[in-house]
C-alpha cells in the first residue's frame, strides 16, 4: 500500500508519518483519536479524555524507526494505549508490540502498584498497511486465553488491523472500525467532494479530515510535510535493505549448514537453499580458508 503524498492529492494520506500525527496524535481535539480508539479495542463506552504520554518510548525506539510511527496515551481511568503504525514489512510487529506491552506493564509496577490487582489495563494497537497474521479478518483482538481458548487474563490486549485485508465497500461501512479503516484506506484517492461517503459528516471524521486538507496548509506546513516525506521515503529503503540482508544472511548460514553437515552436491545445495552456485562456492571457500 502506498503511502507517500503527491502535489495533485487534495488529501493527505493518514498512513503516513504527517497523516498520522496530524491525526491520531492532534493534541489540541483528541476526539478522533478517542474514538479510533475505542473502535479499535471494540467498546461500547466512550472514552472520555485522552492524555498523552510522550516519554513512554524515550531511548528504546530510536532505533526502530524505519516506517513506523507511534504514539502512547492513557485514558480518564489510567488505562494505557500504545498505538503503532507501519506502512513497511513487519516480520518481527507481534514481538514488538509484547515488548512495547511488557515494557509498560513492568515501568507501571515500578511505580509502586505492586498490587497486581488494581493494574491498569494495557492496549496494544498495531495498525499495517501489509499482512502479518495467518487470518481472513482484518481486525484481531487478542488476550491471553487457555487451551480452551477461554479468557485468562484481560490485562494486556493486543490489537492488530490489517488494512490490506480490509476490502469493504462504502455502503457497507456500518461500524466505527469500518468507517476509520475505510477512511484510513481511501482518503487521500479522493479529489471531488462528490465522493465524500455520508458518514464523513460525522464530526469525528471530520476533525480528522479537516487534519488532512493540504489545501489549508500554510507554506511551513507544506514544507514540514515535504521533509517527512522524504525521511520516510529513505526509511523505508533502509528497512527494506535489512530485512533482505537478514534474509541473505539466513541463506547463507544455512548453505554453510549444509556444506558441513551433508555431502549434497553444490547445485543441490543451491537449489535447497534458494542461491546460486557462486553463493555455495564461496561459502565453500570460506570454510577451507578456516
Amino acid at each position: 500500500m502506498e503511502a507517500l503524498y503527491t502535489d495533485d492529492q487534495i488529501f493527505i494520506p493518514i498512513i503516513s508519518d504527517y497523516g498520522f500525527k496530524a491525526t491520531f496524535g492532534n493534541e489540541a481535539n483528541t476526539l478522533f483519536l478517542r474514538r479510533a480508539l475505542q473502535a479499535f479495542i471494540k467498546s461500547e463506552i466512550p472514552i472520555k479524555e485522552v492524555k498523552f504520554d510522550k516519554n513512554t518510548f524515550e531511548g528504546i525506539t530510536q532505533d526502530g524507526r524505519s516506517g513506523i510511527f507511534d504514539l502512547a496515551c492513557i485514558d480518564e481511568n489510567d488505562n494505557q494505549f500504545i498505538v503503532e503504525m507501519q506502512y513497511g514489512d513487519a516480520p518481527y510487529f507481534v514481538q514488538r508490540m509484547k515488548f512495547y506491552a511488557l515494557h509498560k506493564f513492568n515501568a507501571m509496577v515500578k511505580r509502586g502498584k505492586f498490587d497486581y490487582g488494581t493494574l491498569t489495563k494495557i492496549y496494544c494497537v498495531a495498525i499495517l498497511a501489509n499482512n502479518i497474521l495467518p487470518y481472513n479478518d482484518f481486525h484481531t483482538l487478542a488476550n491471553l486465553r487457555n487451551e480452551k481458548a477461554e479468557l485468562f487474563d484481560d490485562q494486556m490486549t493486543f490489537v492488530t488491523v490489517e488494512l490490506d485485508k480490509f476490502t469493504l465497500q462504502e455502503p457497507d461501512c456500518q461500524t466505527d472500525l469500518q468507517k476509520l479503516i475505510y477512511t484510513m484506506k481511501t482518503i487521500h484517492t479522493v479529489t471531488q467532494p462528490t465522493q465524500f461517503p455520508k458518514f464523513w459528516d460525522e464530526e469525528w471524521l471530520k476533525v480528522a479530515i479537516d487534519e488532512l486538507d493540504s489545501r489549508k496548509m500554510t507554506p511551513d506546513e507544506k514544507a514540514s510535510l515535504e521533509i517527512l516525506i522524504a525521511r520516510n521515503a529513505e526509511s523505508v529503503k533502509a528497512e527494506s535493505r535489512k530485512i533482505a540482508d537478514a534474509k541473505r544472511q539466513e541463506k547463507e548460514l544455512f548453505v554453510l549448514s549444509l556444506l558441513q553437515q551433508t555431502d549434497f552436491d553444490v547445485n543441490k545445495i543451491a537449489t535447497l537453499a534458494g542461491v546460486s552456485v557462486d553463493v555455495v562456492l564461496a561459502a565453500q571457500r570460506q570454510l577451507s580458508a578456516k
